[in-house]
């Protein structure tokens, strides 16, 4: 089986020229124009990655991220903006929306492929008829007030569960497995991103900060220059 990818672009011209360089490189390619579209498209074809445009008609591309987060068919889906808004105040609104990656028109085709192929890399394709998963253990972080499910994709914090983007999970997931350990930004990115994923340099910290809203401030600690850890 082919990793899927829903392209999203009011561009017809986008559409069609990054369209075929996916389908080129083995991918099997759904195409909408609009966030609505991309909403349908995105139940029917349970897309692996969804390649979003942020200025779109009908539904603009920050409430069409906000919607796919939403949808629990959809809570493995990778989301990355491919947009010209290339502002960092653009890219911290995209990463708050939910999205795994934020990437700026213009890119070199070359380079868009190898970012795609180092994302999908992490997504296993599930076979025609998969046999049912051996159930996961909950993950609880001692005297922290986290219980984090895996399986399920959902944290319980102090008794409240919460939802939270694949990036920002994986990101928590990592710092729970150690608590009190200092984690580098180094291997964060490599654990999180993958080390072939060239992402921003305040890529961590705008997760970092949309995590504490979530579980609380006094939870996640700095070592400033070097990377975090999670307090026990």
């Amino acid at each position: 089986m082919k990793h899927r990818i829903l392209l999203v672009d009011d561009e017809v011209d986008i559409l069609e020229f990054v369209g075929y360089n996916l389908t080129k490189e083995g991918y099997e390619v759904f195409t909408a124009q609009n966030g609505a579209e991309a909403l349908r498209r995105a139940a029917e074809c349970r897309p692996h990655l969804i390649l979003l445009d942020r200025m779109m008609p009908v539904m603009d591309g920050a409430e069409t991220c906000r919607a796919i987060r939403r949808d629990e068919r959809l809570r493995d889906t990778m989301v990355v903006f491919l947009s010209a808004l290339g502002e960092e105040e653009q890219q911290l609104t995209g990463f708050g929306v939910g999205a795994d990656d934020y990437i700026t028109k213009p890119i070199k085709m070359k380079l868009l492929m190898s970012r795609i192929r180092a994302m999908l890399k992490r997504i296993e394709i599930e076979p025609e008829s998969p046999q049912a998963p051996a159930e996961t253990p909950q993950q609880t972080v001692p005297k922290s007030g986290l219980e984090i499910d895996s399986a399920r994709h959902t944290v319980r914090c102090d008794g409240r569960e919460i939802r939270l983007p694949r990036k920002e999970f994986a990101l928590l997931e990592l710092l729970a497995a150690s608590p009190g350990q200092l984690i580098p930004r180094e291997e964060i990115y490599a654990r999180v991103w993958g080390a072939e994923v060239v992402v921003g340099d305040r890529t961590i910290d705008v997760h970092i900060r949309k995590l504490r809203q979530k579980i609380g401030d006094g939870r996640i600690v700095t070592v400033k220059g070097v990377g975090y850890k999670l307090e026990a």
